[in-house]
């Protein structure tokens, strides 16, 4: 998989891929991930990204010039599945998104910023808006590193344990059940039998239960 994310931060952006599990998978080969400094297509000595809105109101929007460029050339280079642009309005990501885009081949991420992008950028060239959450931050940089932690980790051979995936919160609808480890008692709280039984279609079973009741306690919408 390529990733190519679109920024006028870049440097903000570069710190979650220099660690853990993302920095394991570049090292892999199994992710290429690429950021491109907005400033670097702009036409003025200033090298500006953004301009007062048309309509007067609060707030600089990005100009269609740079990023149509950026986007242009990287699209004359090699086919993309997808162009996600990072907004407040988009969809909320999922893990059902995630899964689906952990399957392309090429994805470009453009990181909004201001009051987001001029509609023409969105209307020409972009075919996914992914929010992660209902709140505004300053960029769409931290989002788009959520979004590529969400994505690459489930990209076979970057978890060492690739089941470990499958059975995570929100994968079949469900919320994950309660887990533990050693040792057994702590502090008067004991390790519930079943899982020291080391019977496991009983074991599995259990699991199963919690994650439904946990589900029907905490996120009864996921069941609907």
């Amino acid at each position: 998989m390529r990733i190519d994310i679109i920024t006028v931060l870049p440097e903000l952006l570069k710190s979650p891929f220099e660690a853990s599990i993302l920095k394991r998978a570049l090292e892999k080969g199994l992710v290429e991930v690429h950021f491109h400094n907005l400033r670097d297509y702009t036409t003025n000595k200033y090298k500006q990204v953004d301009d007062y809105q048309f309509g007067g109101g609060a707030g600089m929007v990005m100009m269609i010039e740079p990023i149509d460029k950026c986007i242009s050339q990287l699209k004359s280079e090699r086919d993309y599945d997808d162009v996600i642009y990072m907004t407040p309005d988009g969809t909320t990501l999922n893990q059902r998104i995630a899964n689906g885009l952990s399957l392309k081949e090429n994805l470009i991420i453009l990181c909004g910023h201001y009051k987001g992008v001029d509609q023409r950028v969105r209307d020409l060239h972009v075919t996914k808006e992914i929010s992660i959450g209902d709140y505004v931050l300053s960029g769409g940089e931290l989002a788009a590193a959520v979004v590529c932690d969400a994505v690459i980790r489930l990209i076979p051979g970057v978890l060492n344990d690739e089941t470990s995936a499958l059975t995570d919160t929100f994968q079949d609808n469900l919320l994950a059940p309660p887990v533990y480890t050693r040792p057994a008692e702590y502090k008067g709280m004991e390790v519930p039998e079943i899982l020291l039984s080391g019977n496991f279609p009983k074991i599995e079973k259990w699991r199963e239960e919690q994650a439904l009741e946990r589900t029907k306690e905490r996120r009864p919408d996921l069941l609907e």
